[in-house]
């Protein structure tokens, strides 16, 4: 999978304390919060690709991914080479193959993407049935209702109240805490790898639906209601969700992308199109699978 040149100052990862793998070479830095690198390096005498991930970030928990993966142990999920959480805490995994959806479908104009959603769903809600030893997720504030001061900061008054009443139907699993395409990666029409289990745990099935859901700046995928209720038919070959409060976590994570997505204007418009067609559904109380992302209701 290609990854963009250094982008920013980093660690630098030929200096870190390895014990197995050794770096050789640099291929690319992908985009991440912590600092993340793909390299080849030799590990048992054999050269081979793989990934570091180095801590940057405050509250960075590269002891909960290591301790989840070897857990895991499965084809599609990351082997573990070798990790230290002294000082610079880093993990070190084999590459999986495949690319992300996003380049495989590249703009998706003939919504090449709907024949994957089925499987993307299934692949989530089979997580969710995962008996792991594990803790809680963090706390983050997308879990957060979006505050009315907030919400009028943002221009979306119309929004006030539709947060504030509680969830009932909302389940207790094991969750990813990071699936979104960005972390799966797919080869020959399947998924061929589940990247990124640091923020995993036990918490929201229903939060961690929607956060697999909402779009992403630049996604050109799961625009779609189709898109959406494949997912969805995916996910309950496996498992049961409530439909209606995965849409308003949803509408809660897309409140806080606004906060630091604002000037992409495209973006901007497409999520205050969905947040003012989900007002109007909950206050007609005509639900609808997802809100239609037509023209914005008047």
């Amino acid at each position: 999978m290609k990854h963009p040149d250094k982008w920013r100052d980093t660690v630098d990862p030929f200096t870190l304390p390895y014990k197995k793998f050794e770096p050789l070479e640099i291929l690319g830095y992908p985009h991440a919060g912590n600092d993340v690198f793909h390299v080849k390096g030799r590990c048992n005498g054999r050269e081979i690709c793989a990934y570091i991930k180095a801590a940057r970030q405050k509250g960075a928990d590269i002891g909960n991914e290591a301790a989840i993966l070897s857990q895991l142990r499965l084809a599609i999920t990351p082997s573990i080479i070798e990790y230290d959480l002294e000082e610079t805490a880093f993990l070190v995994t084999q590459e999986l193959p495949g690319e992300r959806l996003s380049t495989i479908v590249g703009e998706n104009r003939d919504m090449e993407s709907l024949s994957y959603m089925a499987e993307y769903g299934a692949a989530l809600a089979r997580i969710h049935q995962m008996d792991i030893r594990a803790k809680p997720v963090k706390d983050r504030k997308f879990f957060h209702v979006p505050s009315d001061a907030l919400l009028e900061s943002l221009k979306l008054e119309e929004l006030k109240g539709l947060f504030s009443l509680p969830m009932q139907n909302t389940g207790h699993c094991f969750c990813h805490g990071d699936f979104h395409y960005a972390n799966i990666l797919w080869a020959e029409h399947h998924i061929s790898g589940i990247l990124d289990f640091e923020l995993a745990g036990y918490g929201n099935r229903e939060f961690d639906i929607a956060w697999a859901l909402f779009r992403r700046p630049g996604q050109k995928f799961l625009l779609t209601e189709r898109e959406l209720q494949e997912f969805i038919k995916g996910y309950r070959q496996f498992g049961v969700c409530d439909l209606e409060t995965v849409k308003t976590y949803m509408a809660q994570c897309y409140v806080h992308f606004l906060t630091f997505c604002g000037n992409d204007a495209e973006y901007s418009e497409y999520v205050r199109r969905w947040l003012e067609s989900f007002a109007h559904e909950r206050r007609s109380g005509c639900t609808k699978n997802f809100p239609e992302m037509g023209a914005a209701h008047k």
